[in-house]
């Protein structure tokens, strides 16, 4: 893959362009060095090392395993409780009585109120408190709230406390969690299929890190360009887009700058920040060596404008969250392919049919969440999907919540499991990084770091004799513990998974089944711990558990052809 620095900008390839090329897959074709016609499914997709001949990674935002774990399985059950933005009651949860009970969670360790070491202690929220303040949870803050280990300063350096109108929020609040009452669909998705105890982020950090860590397993190799994109510029002192930089300019992304290669960024063109480009390979390369289907679909990447011969993309269509506020549906920032210029789709052009779909093509595998949507229940549907919510349905804190999320991943789960692709399929949800939300478990550190921006855990483990992959600082990890579940006819039911994974460990599953290869220069994949405990893939089985997509309550368990229900 050429430098970034040798890229030509989309936004100034589109000002050179006609606009009759715009539509069509010759820009694609010309800038991504792509062929134009899509190509059919490769013959050895099928050739999986398991029975998964699918994978769909929903991939939602900001959330500690405690934030909606921490009392997992017993929820509160207050009566009169309300969801907030529509009024109606709060769900029950009961508990299946053969749940696990050796789960890692901040009840069974001992530390909800009032035995908590942090200055505040931990609080349930409820339902009618669904959206809160969101949290610090940059890199370096998150390290300092570990406090070498202790655990204990997350109020001081994570921890925020006021925020915008129709906001939840309390001295303290990163403490506090949610239970069954709230998420109900998750908690119910657990019950019936397999979650996770002890997996996490990556590294340290905000979105951009978790997200660059699920394709690529690699946050070193970016450059910083200007707002406009049309040339790469030399990091300055303290640089957001760049930290720790070589002599050519090249470092490591710990925050969450927009990608150049996406005429939405900078809120589309809205604003002047500098812009970030990576280097090196993601799983969309590998996959595409393979001939192995694959697409990135994210809620509002049809464009609002679309781009001319002289003007790029705009993005700006919005949705109303459960605060009654008008939320943007797309994020550049949460967009990791577009940071790459192989795997980018820089004016947001769609497919040219839905053939194309998950094949190389103008769009080149970047797509509108509702271009999944018309392949489900295809023989079209990509064998690896990466969907992203709109962003008030994504469940980070202060724009979107636990309910407006809900409704979308019960949605997805619901459509998957009636399709003729279920049945080979496994569902992933996982999350980009922890907000800043407390969380009582660290991961022993498994690449270290000594640079300026590390505290006390990580330097402490440099110092320690623990190695930086690649010799790259600035990827301390694992970071924070984050909530991974399985859903599949081959997931475990009612199953808790002590294997410690983090976020890569999803990239190492769909490089190991398709035997696509790993991505190289110290990678995270190459020592990520392994999903398969999850799943028994010598047995599948034949109930689905059907969600109510308001509630998360189990509306339906269905068994085999016949569709026989059982509660």
């Amino acid at each position: 893959m050429p430098h970034p620095q040798k890229i030509r900008n989309p936004r100034r390839i589109a000002a050179a362009t006609s606009a009759a090329v715009l539509s069509t897959s010759v820009l694609t074709a010309g800038f991504l060095g792509l062929g134009a016609a899509p190509s059919t499914a490769g013959e050895h997709e099928t050739r999986t090392t398991t029975p998964i001949q699918h994978v769909v990674v929903i991939f939602q935002e900001n959330v500690s395993f405690d934030h909606y774990f921490a009392t997992y399985p017993n929820a509160a059950n207050v009566p009169g409780e309300t969801q907030q933005g529509n009024g109606s009651a709060a769900t029950a949860f009961t508990p299946k009585p053969n749940t696990p009970k050796n789960i890692n969670t901040l009840a069974n360790a001992g530390l909800v109120a009032p035995n908590n070491p942090n200055s505040v202690q931990p609080a349930r929220l409820t339902p009618a408190q669904a959206v809160t303040c969101d949290q610090d949870h940059s890199y370096t803050a998150e390290q300092k709230a570990y406090n070498a280990g202790a655990m204990d300063k997350f109020v001081e350096y994570t921890s925020r406390d006021a925020c915008g109108a129709n906001q939840y929020g309390r001295t303290g609040l990163t403490m506090d969690y949610f239970d069954g009452n709230t998420v109900t669909g998750l908690w119910n998705y657990a019950q019936n299929y397999a979650m996770s105890d002890n997996h996490f982020s990556t590294t340290f950090g905000p979105s951009t890190p978790g997200a660059l860590n699920l394709v690529s397993g690699q946050t070193h190799g970016v450059t910083e360009y200007n707002a406009d994109g049309t040339s790469a510029v030399t990091p300055a002192a303290g640089s957001y887009t760049v930290r720790q930089p070589d002599a050519n300019g090249v470092g490591t992304v710990n925050g969450d700058p927009d990608p150049v290669y996406d005429d939405c960024s900078n809120n589309s063109h809205a604003k002047n920040y500098t812009l970030a480009g990576m280097n090196g390979k993601n799983v969309g390369d590998l996959l595409n060596a393979k001939d192995v289907s694959w697409g990135w679909f994210q809620g509002g990447f049809t464009p609002t404008t679309a781009a001319t011969a002289t003007t790029p993309a705009s993005c700006l269509s919005a949705h109303t969250n459960a605060a009654s506020a008008s939320v943007v549906d797309y994020s550049p920032h949460h967009n990791p392919f577009q940071y790459y210029a192989s795997t980018s789709n820089p004016h947001h052009v769609a497919p040219a049919n839905n053939a194309e779909i998950g094949h190389n093509g103008q769009a080149n595998h970047q797509y509108d969440l509702s271009k999944f949507d018309q392949v489900i229940n295809t023989d079209n549907m990509p064998a690896v999907s990466f969907l992203k919510a709109d962003m008030y349905q994504d469940g980070h804190a202060a724009y979107s919540d636990p309910l407006d999320e809900q409704k979308f991943i019960t949605d997805t789960v619901n459509r998957i499991q009636k399709s003729k692709n279920w049945k080979n399929t496994a569902v992933v949800i996982a999350y980009d990084d922890s907000d800043g939300w407390y969380d009582h478990v660290a991961a022993a550190v498994k690449n270290s770091s000594n640079s300026a921006d590390d505290a006390a855990w990580c330097q402490n483990a440099a110092a320690n004799g623990v190695a930086m992959a690649g010799g790259y600082t600035d990827r301390c990890g694992p970071g924070p513990r984050q909530p991974l579940l399985v859903i599949s006819p081959y997931a475990k039911k009612n199953f808790v998974d002590h294997t410690e994974t983090d976020q890569s460990s999803i990239l190492r599953f769909i490089e190991n089944n398709w035997k696509i290869g790993q991505i190289g220069d110290g990678s995270a994949d190459a020592t990520a711990g392994s999903l398969d405990n999850m799943f028994n893939f010598h047995h599948v089985r034949n109930d689905k558990v059907f969600l109510n997509t308001q509630t998360g309550a189990v509306d339906t368990i269905t068994h085999g052809r016949g569709g026989k229900d059982d509660d």
